[in-house]
């Protein structure tokens, strides 16, 4: 197998971590991948050092956004760049493990399926591995999706050539959720590689490690795309909450520190 991967990173004010971000997609063990990196009007060095790394790895594509607009909207205009038979999902503060993209493949392509998951471990803001690993269920519902996401962004990937370009919502907070719901819409069913593929970066005071900021953006996801009613809204929100305090912990694993 040797199709083109479209790996989409927004960026903002990442100049810190976007060298190592890009590196673990270098070092991947499959090497036909292309990594559009569309910066959010960063006020620090991001766009530089992208730049300076493209400059040297043609498979680095870098665009810049003339106002900050949210990452939603950086997705999209890379999305729109993408021109891999598939598409993958990378954060600029994340990172992969070296065999991510060939076995997260292999598996979509040995089980016939359009898009996949995998399961990922935590670290802190200066990189020390928390020994948390988060899995998922094995058969993921879109019910189940409904009501808590599971699917870490930065394990996501789905097939182009099934699904077409997804529209990516402008929302500032959970766009990539509504992207799997959208996809669980048509498949149904979505099932993880049950492994760890890659390392999620836990900043200090952002938007997704504030519960109470979480709750007002998903509260907004069932309001303005699922169109619910304010109380309809407002039970789903309170359903969310139960599923992401009680039943998510259940998938959280303690794991001893690997790279």
């Amino acid at each position: 197998m040797n199709v083109l991967v479209s790996i989409i990173t927004p960026t903002f004010n990442s100049a810190k971590f976007i060298t190592e971000t890009i590196k673990s997609v270098q070092n991947q063990t499959y090497a036909n991948w292309e990594m559009i990196i569309v910066d959010d009007c960063s006020s620090d060095e991001t766009f530089e050092i992208v730049e300076q790394l493209s400059q040297r790895d043609t498979r680095i594509k870098c665009f810049k956004q003339e106002k900050n607009a949210g990452a939603g909207v950086a997705r999209s205009k890379a999305v729109n760049q993408a021109k891999g038979n598939y598409i993958a999902f990378l954060d600029a503060d994340d990172l992969w493990k070296p065999q991510k993209l060939e076995k997260q493949l292999r598996f979509m392509v040995t089980n016939q399926l359009h898009f996949t998951f995998s399961f990922y471990e935590c670290m802190d803001e200066e990189g020390v591995l928390l020994n948390k690993l988060i899995t998922a269920p094995r058969k993921l519902s879109y019910r189940q999706l409904f009501f808590c996401n599971y699917v870490g962004n930065l394990t996501g990937i789905y097939d182009a050539g099934f699904f077409g370009k997804i529209s990516i919502s402008n929302i500032r907070k959970r766009q990539d959720w509504i992207m799997w719901l959208t996809i669980l819409k048509q498949t149904k069913i979505a099932f993880p590689v049950p492994e760890n593929l890659a390392i999620y970066r836990i900043r200090k005071n952002s938007i997704s490690s504030s519960k109470v900021e979480l709750i007002k953006h998903n509260y907004k996801v069932y309001r303005l795309y699922h169109q619910l009613n304010s109380v309809n809204a407002a039970i789903c929100t309170l359903i969310f909450l139960f599923t992401q305090l009680i039943i998510k912990p259940t998938y959280i694993k303690v794991q001893k520190p690997t790279i």
